[in-house]
């Protein structure tokens, strides 16, 4: 699957992982140990909390594109 929802990917030296997180879908965070790992795994995190908002009736934001913030 695929969103478009910005997706953020930075290493985590403390961890020593790449972290990828959707800012847009709270607490939508995954890691790997390549950037394409924490693609591949905030995608599938991605997937699970937008059925799970579906399921639970929360509201799902529209995807902002470029963050102001970041």
């Amino acid at each position: 699957m695929t969103t478009k929802f910005e997706i953020i990917i930075y290493w985590n030296a403390t961890d020593n992982v790449f972290v990828a997180e959707m800012p847009e879908l709270r607490g939508c965070i995954a890691h790997g140990d390549t950037q394409d790992e924490a693609l591949r795994e905030i995608n599938v995190v991605a997937e699970e909390w937008l059925q799970m908002a579906k399921e639970k009736g929360w509201n799902i934001p529209e995807p902002k594109g470029k963050l102001m913030y970041a």
